[in-house]
């Protein structure tokens, strides 16, 4: 544990002197389909014209760490240039037989149930290097879950700051303020990937999130 603690400090201190101005590495974490691709996507066409990675609603399509450098996002006139690094869906169980409701066929709902399991492993590895965290939520769905749980742990063990993105507002089943009160020790930040609602409201939070990098 000191070991640990000894060596996330060292790391803020590193980031401190010598990235801060440079550029801050932003994870984005969350369960299956909460749409982690879906608002990195958003945010780079915002910026740069293109997307990070595909999306489908077969869940785990992202099965491998992807990620855009050099993002440069302007608010209020300060800019502040980012990594983005979206991460495979994090879950405590996957089954291939999940993935045939989806008509996938046996064998690749199989591979596609190992590549995610790989998936999880190497997104814990990632929050090793980001500075800050993106989790996105679905605000359709129930907060208390033990893959959020399981998310909110890992971040607060590793003392990395955290932005909570509840997605898909635009839907009428969203639920804004449960999302809010399962996490009131962070901010929460009403979005939609999709549409694009509330997409100011969350770059201010961005640089709010940013100075406690």
């Amino acid at each position: 544990m000191a070991i640990r603690i000894l060596k996330n400090f060292s790391k803020r201190l590193f980031n401190l002197v010598f990235r801060r101005r440079k550029e801050i590495s932003l994870g984005f974490y969350g369960p299956p389909n909460a749409g982690k691709t879906s608002l990195a996507n958003r945010i780079c066409k915002d910026w740069t014209g293109e997307e990070i990675g595909k999306v489908s609603n077969v869940p785990h399509e992202t099965r491998h760490v992807q990620f855009k450098e050099e993002v440069e996002i302007k608010y209020k006139e300060k800019i502040l240039k980012f990594k983005l690094v979206d991460t495979p869906g994090i879950a405590t169980k996957i089954d291939y037989e999940d993935f045939l409701k989806f008509k996938l066929k046996k064998k690749e709902a199989q591979q596609r149930a190992k590549e995610a399991t790989q998936g999880i492993i190497e997104s814990i590895k990632w929050l090793d290097d980001v500075d800050a965290v993106i989790i996105v939520l679905d605000a359709c769905e129930n907060p208390y879950s033990q893959v959020n749980i399981t998310i909110i742990g890992n971040l607060i063990s590793r003392e990395i700051p955290v932005l909570i993105a509840a997605n898909k507002i635009d839907l009428v089943r969203a639920d804004f303020k449960k999302i809010q009160s399962a996490f009131p020790e962070y901010e929460t930040v009403g979005i939609s990937a999709k549409t694009g609602r509330g997409m100011e409201e969350f770059y201010e939070s961005v640089f709010r999130l940013s100075k406690k990098v």
